[in-house]
């Protein structure tokens, strides 16, 4: 695969090449950019040549973008608005029910960390907001309505954080004082609660207390989940899906979905065998475990060091009934 990944402007795309190598779009073929963003991914499948590419975004920013795009590209780019784990309604409601690839590239897009009004930075003061797109609770709604056990648990569960108890009893007493409305007071009281120790050091103290609220406010492990199911019903015989996470509660749940799918051996295989039960695998790995960014990448854009690309193929066998079945 010779198509190169568009690097003008502020966004470049994580691992851009693999991904495009494992969708391998092609002539004629319908392609899913589920987390559109910047549109780097979008632009190089249409460098591919496929019939049509279809971005989908919830961050109204990004749907501006994908507008752009529409005129540049004419017919042979959509752009829809809503979330990622809804791709199956959004594009039934435009007539598509089968397509040939999807790519995920999950999480918070650099361009919303950097815009401090968003409420994700920590670094930079900004209203306490987290949310990606659309109405909902905001993470200070999170912050100062939620009982001090559920909110430990909370940043526990989706930050993996140590101290998560300590945190929460040093936000509760903050904000019986006042509010915490602003992303800068928050990270205050959490460097505050667990200082910053020699194992900390490479990272800012509330970085994981931020990842918890963010996954909470978006419901991101459970859009996961739905988008996943998704691509695995819309998918045909041979499309391709590819995921990059950057967190490893994304990404267990990417290697667990695709564990289970791909059978309980889950190597790469044209002939997959029949899984345990009856069930015929509904996708075969594209490779063994996770790709990782190359040291050129991560010099060029550091925060590429977390990232990890997984990709199947989507087999002839029916799609799982539902998603809970994967888990179990």
């Amino acid at each position: 695969m010779s198509t190169m990944l568009n690097t003008e402007g502020p966004h470049i795309s994580v691992l851009g090449r693999e991904v495009v190598e494992a969708i391998a779009p092609a002539p004629g073929e319908t392609i899913v950019d589920g987390t559109f963003g910047a549109g780097g991914y979008a632009r190089a499948f249409l460098g591919a040549a496929p019939e049509l590419v279809v971005g989908i975004d919830r961050d109204p920013t990004a749907v501006a973008r994908g507008r752009a795009f529409e005129a540049e590209f004419g017919a042979r780019f959509m752009m829809l608005e809503g979330c990622f784990g809804d791709m199956e309604a959004l594009l039934a409601a435009r007539g598509i029910d089968g397509v040939d690839g999807v790519a995920l590239d999950l999480g918070v897009s650099s361009m919303q960390f950097d815009q401090a009004e968003r409420g994700f930075s920590i670094r930079e003061d900004g209203p306490l907001d987290m949310r990606m797109g659309g109405p909902g609770r905001t993470a200070a709604d999170i912050v100062n309505e939620t009982a001090e056990e559920d909110l430990a648990n909370i940043i526990y569960d989706y930050g993996e954080e140590r101290a998560s108890r300590r945190i929460a009893r040093f936000i509760v007493a903050a904000r019986g004082d006042a509010p915490i409305t602003r992303t800068r007071t928050l990270a205050e009281i959490v460097a505050r609660a667990i200082g910053r120790g020699a194992e900390r050091d490479r990272i800012h103290p509330a970085t994981r207390t931020f990842q918890a609220l963010r996954i909470a406010v978006n419901d991101e492990l459970g859009e996961l989940d739905r988008g996943l199911a998704a691509a695995e019903r819309l998918l045909r015989p041979g499309g391709r899906l590819a995921v990059v996470s950057f967190h490893s509660l994304e990404d267990r749940a990417v290697k667990r979905f695709l564990s289970k799918r791909a059978g309980a051996e889950g190597a790469p295989s044209r002939h997959a065998p029949v899984r345990a039960g009856g069930r015929a695998p509904s996708f075969e790995l594209l490779f063994r475990g996770a790709a990782k960014p190359a040291e050129d990448e991560i010099r060029v854009n550091p925060r590429a060091r977390s990232a990890r690309l997984r990709a199947a193929r989507r087999t002839e066998a029916p799609a799982f009934s539902d998603i809970e079945e994967a888990r179990r």
